[in-house]
């Protein structure tokens, strides 16, 4: 899994508004000088499937779900872990099947041809009552084995066990991760275990029509499944089922990790469909967060299926990738719609020096040349009414239609890098601000590993933030460690007074039955914010039980 080219990073970059110079106009870090981090943050992570070593084949399902929990828990870790796919992928460039399970040589070629820094290995084995999970990870650079770690839960707290044996790699790659073992435990804490085997499942089954109807069944179980409405939205999309593939993937939250990969896929689904507007709205919604070539390109497509003008788009999707012939064909047409003849062929020449047999190319230079030598009026009434309308006979823009996850994944992590080096720029507490903002937002759409990893970055910055604390808090309590949520609610009021906290201590106090404690909590937000929605909600529960509030 290659790095993306350079001028891709700028290009991101700048349309994110990333300086990649600090203030003082010094070099930021570059990305050799962070890949020559001797910080574990950055690894790649190849997860492989783990061995059933008990006898009961009706647990072979979860040979899958080990690496499906565990890349998402090195992903909101802020580790780079590598994809399904990927791993398929690699497999079958070795000429290797899918269900391979490959011997300590072949683990670390197939890693190498991964780029991965590190692989986790293991086995499981189940008496029908409990699992017991063994895993271990092996140094690709040192070509050294970790010392083993071990879970065992009941069968229907598979899920608790994954997540807690992720805990516990992640803390032996870097044994300075902060975040608790209790909050990668509660990220999966509402998924029922059904639906997950039936998503794991929809996975891994041979036929196309078992993996729908497994993966209709996960969705069926919990409607808010965001990876299962993904993956059968993909299946929908591979079987040309393009209104329910859009109809599917639009399920997928724009807060989730999956977000852009299902707008990308539900942008080309309803293009396919003729449902331009629809389309473009996907692509831009992709664009905003990741403006890669391919993305804007496909937004200035379904712009043009609109009779809209899309140069300003074609030309920034040139920007950043000059190479790609197809994006100077688009502007040329593009071009043409405006009747600037002479551009119109300066960008055919451009496609045609990067793919010389293009014989579309040759037919439409062709046509341009008639008409800057003034051709029939035909020709000059088609030029002047846009002869690339979709009711037309002559040439449509050309749309990318494969989303490279893994492009896609890396120019996100290494935006997210430039993000921190910006970070590093700014003065403690100003850097404390920034992190716990975006703890907020995270936390605010559900994402509490990501959201915790945020608030003690902020407090590593800066003790004495409030709102970290507060965050932490809030975490805590969504966990169930109404302990350490007081502790760090109190933390968070004893450096400032703030709402959240207040409401955390009143929630807690609530639920221990201690009205009274949880009534003065109450009074306290209301007098910070009086039209706080949450705090007028407990006190309308508290008065419902007969407590008032001052």
């Amino acid at each position: 899994m290659k790095l993306p080219a350079c001028f891709r990073l700028l290009a991101l970059a700048t349309a994110l508004g990333i300086p990649l110079y600090t203030p003082a106009q010094q070099p930021a870090a570059s990305a050799e000088a962070l890949a020559a981090d001797p910080s574990p943050r950055g690894h790649l992570i190849l997860v492989l499937p783990f061995e059933n070593h008990s006898t009961q084949p009706n647990v072979d399902w979860m040979s899958e779900s080990m690496p499906e929990v565990m890349n998402r828990r090195l992903d909101s870790a802020g580790f780079l872990a590598i994809s399904r796919e990927d791993r398929l992928y690699a497999l079958d460039h070795l000429g290797l099947p899918p269900n391979f399970r490959p011997s300590r040589a072949s683990t670390i070629r197939l890693a190498q041809n991964l780029d991965a820094d590190s692989v986790i290995i293991g086995s499981y084995s189940s008496d029908g009552k409990r699992i017991t999970i063994n895993a271990r990870i092996l140094d690709i650079t040192s070509l050294k084995l970790n010392p083993p770690v071990e879970e065992q839960v009941d069968l229907p707290r598979l899920l608790d066990g994954i997540n807690s044996l992720a805990w516990r790699l992640v803390r032996q790659i870097d044994p300075a991760y902060s975040v608790a073992e209790q909050t990668f435990v509660a990220a999966d804490a509402k998924l029922p275990l059904s639906a997950f085997e039936n998503y794991i499942r929809g996975l891994v089954e041979d036929a196309p029509a078992e993996r729908i109807k497994h993966l209709q069944e996960a969705v069926r179980l919990d409607p808010t499944y965001a990876q299962a409405w993904l993956a059968l939205g993909k299946l929908y999309f591979i079987n040309q089922q393009f209104e329910l593939a859009a109809a599917a993937l639009d399920k997928v939250p724009r807060t989730d990790p999956g977000a852009l990969h299902a707008a990308f896929d539900r942008g080309l689904a309803s293009f396919y469909t003729g449902n331009y507007p629809r389309a473009e709205e996907a692509f831009g919604f992709v664009a905003t967060q990741l403006p890669l070539s391919e993305v804007i390109n496909n937004q200035g497509v379904a712009a043009s299926r609109r009779n809209q003008d899309a140069a300003p788009l074609f030309q920034r999707a040139i920007d950043s990738d000059p190479k790609d012939p197809d994006y100077h064909f688009n502007l040329a047409l593009a071009l043409r719609r405006r009747n600037d003849i002479p551009g119109a062929m300066r960008e055919v020449g451009e496609c045609l020096k990067l793919r010389p047999q293009d014989s579309e190319a040759q037919a439409l230079l062709v046509t341009l040349q008639g008409a800057a030598s003034g051709g029939a009026a035909k020709t000059n009434a088609s030029l002047a009414t846009g002869a690339a309308d979709s009711n037309s006979a002559g040439p449509l823009e050309r749309i990318k239609r494969n989303y490279n996850e893994s492009a896609f994944r890396q120019a996100a992590y290494e935006i997210d890098q430039m993000q921190a080096m910006k970070l590093e720029t700014l003065p403690p507490a100003a850097r404390a601000a920034a992190f716990a903002s975006t703890g907020v937002r995270y936390l605010n759409n559900g994402l509490l590993l990501e959201a915790e990893r945020q608030f003690q970055d902020a407090l590593q910055a800066d003790s004495t933030n409030e709102a970290a604390h507060a965050g932490l808090a809030q975490i805590r309590e969504r966990s169930g460690d109404s302990d350490g949520a007081r502790l760090q609610a109190q933390q968070s009021l004893q450096l400032k007074p703030n709402v959240d906290a207040h409401l955390v201590l009143a929630r807690l106090d609530l639920q221990a039955n201690q009205l009274s404690s949880a009534a003065g909590e109450v009074s306290q937000a209301l007098k910070l914010e009086p039209r706080n929605a949450a705090a007028l909600g407990l006190r309308q529960a508290l008065q419902s039980r007969g407590q008032q509030v001052p």
